[in-house]
This record gives structure tokens, C-alpha cells and sequence, in this order.
């Protein structure tokens, strides 16, 4: 078995070359994380607007959801075949048009589509944008510049309310979607000229793989979406699960036996690979469920309007900013287990906190010390978690290995809220403020729960570096090719 060949590149990457590709990185990234959740503080009002059941209106945050998910790995063993560059611009491209569609849409059932569409062009940016920066940052500062881009993906996920609710309640919704348009067409030219290609030489598309995961994962993230509103054991929901099940499992077959595979089981014979995803996606289970509660709880309970509940965000929305650059930086130092150690401790404490307090009457003031807690936490997991997962494989396989990591993550943020909505609506519900809180307390304890079950999974990462696991099964050698 042929090893792994040192990257080649035509020239060494320059200052200029590592910032364009952060910068553009970036922009992409918070420009896609910002629209997965947006837009559910839009929701009543584009009910009011284009009408639609409760179902149509779950399927304009779903529909961005599912082919998001179920995409993640294809799109980046395609970067990994054919450049990542190249499947970046076309994500960044691909998910311009579909904002235009979003922002034009008169019905639901076209929203939903171009929501659809959405979904798919991120698959194409959040696990190539890893890769390409993984390529172009030399090792030494890799550590802090996957910190910059973890910061710019938090910052775009906990700003949603803020974003969301000040262009509703000021302007349109349909202009959550234009703000994509110009910023989109702005970037895919920049993309082509200044980020670095890069590939993967002698890698081999596996279809049939392809196949399987997508259409397994949809199943699986199909039963969990559907879960808290027709019931975990519905037909419908339990058919879901069942028969994604056993796609994932025939795909997981196919991987072990065929000499090409897209996602090489070894790699989770890893500890480091191994606790690293798990943690994330209990990650994401916790926090992203119990901030889809919150939201509506500063909303409807404490009678902010959008604008109003995205300010008080602040505390918790801003910290990435000042804690980041500083957690990037030591990671590279001692290393991002203890960072993500404490980070995921810090969220659980914050929540912990809120759940205390949770009551109709509780002053705002009083929950700002937990949101500040949040938003550090939030700040130091992003900022190291990227790091670990490229450290844990060999560099021909990190953009795999990102596919694998944005997909667990996601289907941790859609496990999450559907178990947490599912013990709110169990201990609660929305006809009195009471009603909401005593609803909402056992749920946000249930995202402790998830948080600190994150936090003692990832003690389990080992404190010195593992050896990323040998390709032995690979027919031919590969080479990671990175051209300036």
C-alpha cells in the first residue's frame, strides 16, 4: 500500500491567498448558516402573507433542511473528485439562484421549493469551505483560522433572530432572501479568482453509495422532522425510520466491500473521529433544540417584538466575536479538547440557568449572565471542533471527513428540536404564558442533558494525537493536490 503523498502546490500560499479564502470562506458560510434559521422568525408573517397550514409552514424550514443534510457528504467527495473549489462556486451559485427564487415565490408551495434548492446549494459550501481552508492555512495557524470560520458559522446561527426579526418587522420577508442576491453575485467570481483549487488525485466517484446515504438520511431526518407532530410511533414516521435505517445500513455494507469507497469506515475506528462527531451532534441536539424554544419564549411570553428579542440576544449573539479569535489561538497551543470541554459546559450551565429562572415574570437582567454563558460556550466549540475533526484524519480525507461532521450536526440540530418540542408539548403547551413555562422548563433541562453528555464524550478524545488510520484498502495512491 502506497502512502500518502505530501501536498503539492505551485507555489507556497501567500498571505494575500490565505486571507482572500477567509474571507471568502466565510462570507459563504455565515451568508448559508444565516439562512437556516432566519427564517423562522419570519414564519407568522409569511403566513399572513401567502397563508398555508401549520404542515406548509414546517416545510419552510424543513425543505431547506433535508437536501441540506442528506447532501453534505456527496458534495464534498465531489470537491474531493473534481476540485473543491469548483463545487464551492457552484454551491455559492446554486444557493444565489434559489435565494432570488425564495425572494419572488407568491405561494407556499414555491417557497418551499426554492427553500428545497437553498438547501442543496449549502451542501455545496459547508463542508468544501473546511477543506479549502485546511489547504490553504499553513498547519501552525490552521488551529485559528478554523476558529475564525467556527466563529463566523456561530455568529450566523445564534444572529438569525436578531437578523431575521429587524427585516421583518422594517422592511419584507421577502428580503431575507435579496440580501443573498448581491452578496452571492459578488462572490462566485471572487471565489474562482482568488481561492486556491484543490483535489484529491486518483479518488473515484461511488455512486451507489451516493445513493444509499442520501436516501437514507432522508429517511431518518424525514421520521425525526415529522416525530413531534404526528407522533414517534405514526406509521408515516416509524416507515421513515425504519426504511432509512436500512439504507444506512446497506450503505455501510457497500463501504466495507467495494474497493472506491466515499466514506471509508476505518476513519471511525478513530477514537478521535469518533467522540469528536458524537459530541457535536449531542452538540447541536441541546443547544440548537433549546434555542428553538427560547426564541418564542422572549417572543410570545415576554411580549418582545422581533427587533426587540434579537437585541436582548445580543449578550449571547456577540460573544463569539470576543471570545473566538483568543480560543482559535490557544487551540493551536494545548490543543481543543479542554476548549470544547469547557465551552460545552459553559452552555450547559447557561441553560441550566435558565431553566432555573424560567417563569412568566422573570426579569431580563437576570438572564443575562446565562446568556452570556451561552454565547462564550458556543464561541469556544466552534472555535476548536473543526480543528479536531481535520487532526483526526489524513489530509486527502479531510473533506469527507467535514461532509460527515456537518451531517451529524445536522442531525443532531433536527433530533434536537424535535425531541425538545416533543417534551414541551407533553409537559405543556401555548395557551397561557404558565402553560408555556412549565413546558419549556423540562425541555431546556433536557438540552442540559445533552450538553453535558457532549461535554463527557469528548473527555474521551485522546490527549495525544492518535494516528489518523492507515488507507489500506485503497487500490492506487492518492495525492492531495492543491494548485495556486
Amino acid at each position: 500500500m502506497a502512502g500518502t503523498a505530501p501536498p503539492t502546490t505551485g507555489a507556497t500560499p501567500s498571505r494575500a491567498l490565505i486571507v482572500w479564502t477567509l474571507v471568502l470562506t466565510g462570507a459563504a458560510t455565515f451568508m448559508a448558516a444565516l439562512d437556516n434559521l432566519v427564517v423562522t422568525t419570519a414564519i407568522p408573517v409569511i403566513r399572513e402573507d401567502l397563508g398555508g397550514g401549520l404542515d406548509d409552514l414546517e416545510w419552510i424550514v424543513n425543505a431547506y433542511t433535508l437536501p441540506f443534510a442528506c447532501l453534505l457528504l456527496p458534495a464534498a467527495a465531489l470537491g474531493d473528485r473534481i476540485g473543491r473549489r469548483r463545487v464551492f462556486a457552484l454551491g455559492a451559485a446554486v444557493f444565489t439562484l434559489a435565494s432570488a427564487g425564495a425572494a419572488l415565490a407568491d405561494s407556499t408551495g414555491l417557497l418551499i421549493a426554492a427553500r428545497a434548492v437553498q438547501g442543496v446549494g449549502a451542501a455545496g459550501i459547508f463542508p468544501l469551505s473546511i477543506t479549502l481552508i485546511t489547504a490553504a492555512v499553513p498547519a501552525a495557524r490552521r488551529g485559528a483560522a478554523l476558529g475564525i470560520w467556527g466563529a463566523i458559522n456561530g455568529l450566523a446561527v445564534a444572529g438569525g433572530p436578531l437578523v431575521g426579526g429587524a427585516i421583518t418587522e422594517h422592511m419584507s420577508w421577502h428580503w431575507i432572501f435579496w440580501l443573498n442576491v448581491p452578496i452571492g453575485v459578488a462572490l462566485v467570481p471572487l471565489i474562482r479568482a482568488r481561492i486556491a483549487e484543490s483535489r484529491v488525485e486518483g479518488t473515484r466517484l461511488d455512486p451507489v453509495g451516493t445513493v444509499l446515504v442520501s436516501a437514507g438520511l432522508f429517511g431518518v431526518l424525514l421520521g425525526i422532522v415529522r416525530g413531534s407532530e404526528h407522533g414517534w410511533t405514526s406509521g408515516s414516521v416509524l416507515t421513515g425510520f425504519v426504511v432509512g435505517g436500512l439504507l444506512l445500513i446497506a450503505f455501510v455494507a457497500w463501504e466495507l466491500r467495494t474497493p472506491s469507497p466515499m466514506l471509508p469506515m476505518r476513519l471511525f475506528r478513530s477514537r478521535a473521529f469518533s467522540t469528536v462527531n458524537a459530541a457535536g451532534l449531542l452538540m447541536y441536539a441541546g443547544m440548537f433544540g433549546s434555542i428553538f424554544l427560547l426564541t418564542q419564549f422572549l417572543q410570545f411570553i415576554q411580549h418582545y417584538s422581533p427587533t426587540e428579542a434579537g437585541l436582548r440576544m445580543l449578550p449571547w449573539t456577540a460573544m463569539p466575536l470576543v471570545v473566538t479569535p483568543f480560543a482559535g489561538a490557544l487551540a493551536d497551543r494545548i490543543g481543543g479538547r479542554p476548549i470544547v470541554a469547557t465551552g460545552l459546559v459553559a452552555m450547559a450551565t447557561g441553560l441550566g440557568w435558565i431553566a432555573v429562572l424560567a417563569d412568566p415574570d422573570v426579569s431580563y437582567v437576570s438572564q443575562v449572565p446565562a446568556f452570556v454563558l451561552c454565547g462564550a460556550g458556543m464561541a469556544l466549540f466552534f472555535a476548536a471542533v473543526s480543528p479536531m475533526v481535520m487532526g483526526a484524519v489524513q489530509p486527502r480525507e479531510q473533506g469527507i471527513a467535514s461532509g460527515v461532521s456537518n451531517a451529524l450536526r445536522e442531525l443532531g440540530g433536527a433530533l434536537g428540536v424535535s425531541v425538545l418540542a416533543s417534551v414541551f408539548a407533553a409537559n405543556g403547551g401555548y395557551e397561557t404564558p404558565q402553560r408555556f413555562t412549565d413546558g419549556l422548563t423540562p425541555a431546556v433541562w433536557g438540552g442540559v442533558a445533552a450538553l453535558l453528555a457532549a461535554a463527557v464524550t469528548i473527555l474521551l478524545f485522546p490527549t495525544r494525537r492518535e494516528p489518523a488510520p492507515a488507507p489500506a484498502e485503497m487500490p492506487a495512491p492518492e495525492r492531495e493536490t492543491v494548485t495556486v
